[in-house]
């Protein structure tokens, strides 16, 4: 049996109408913060104020350095002005990356692709109401099965290149070093505070068990006492 071929179509090959270009862009950022919360809550009021969301945040301890990762998905309009205002103050980047790229023709090919593949599906849709035989039924069944799936393919691809074009991506990672200085006062300062809560609490517990103490020492004297007069 000849199954069908999917016919170039001319509204496909040469576009006569401006299409709107399709653009995904991206962000990564690195800088160090003299302030961790106040930078980091600067951050969420920017993404929030531009209707942003939050895909993916880490936090990492080291010694003498603690830093933030952040990925923000963000209405691509909002883009710019989230970047401008999550970064206020800040003054020097360590990093930073800003790459648009163009997908277009890619986007326009999926949908031409799609579109071919439906009109012949529903073509074969139609020989198989024709069929005669159950041969037939199941040759058309397969190459429906087929086409079906590259369908379904070609319609992921087209989903996933209208969201990151909707939205974009913005990457921030800041830092803040802590000093030997500062680590080894902090540490000072929690080492006399709990050399100071143990020795109230060794105070606590000899209040409970004073009783014990003093039958302790009653029972000792006796006993040295009896001994002496025997």
């Amino acid at each position: 049996m000849a199954y069908l071929e999917a016919a170039p179509s001319t509204a496909d090959q040469e576009i006569e109408e401006i299409v709107e270009r399709k653009l995904i862009k991206e962000g990564q950022l690195e800088f160090e913060s003299t302030d961790f919360s106040l930078t980091r809550k600067t951050i969420f009021e920017a993404i929030n104020k531009y209707k942003g969301y939050v895909s993916s945040d880490q936090e990492f301890n080291s010694p003498g350095r603690k830093s933030n990762t952040i990925i923000i998905r963000v209405p691509a309009d909002n883009f710019d002005k989230l970047l401008q205002d999550a970064t206020k103050g800040v003054e020097r980047f360590d990093n930073k990356q800003i790459t648009v790229k163009d997908v277009t023709e890619e986007f326009l090919d999926m949908q031409a692709r799609l579109k071919t593949k439906k009109e012949l599906e529903n073509r074969y849709l139609e020989i198989l109401k024709q069929a005669k035989n159950v041969k037939e039924i199941l040759e058309i069944e397969k190459e429906i099965g087929q086409l079906r799936a590259e369908i379904e393919s070609v319609e992921g691809r087209l989903k996933y290149l209208l969201n990151r074009v909707s939205f974009s991506t913005l990457t921030i990672t800041f830092y803040e070093s802590i000093s030997t200085q500062t680590k080894f006062g902090q540490e000072f300062k929690n080492g006399v505070s709990n050399g100071w809560n143990n020795l109230i609490w060794f105070f606590v517990m000899l209040t409970n068990v004073w009783p014990f103490i003093l039958l302790g020492i009653l029972l000792l004297f006796g006993i040295r006492t009896y001994r002496r007069k025997n």
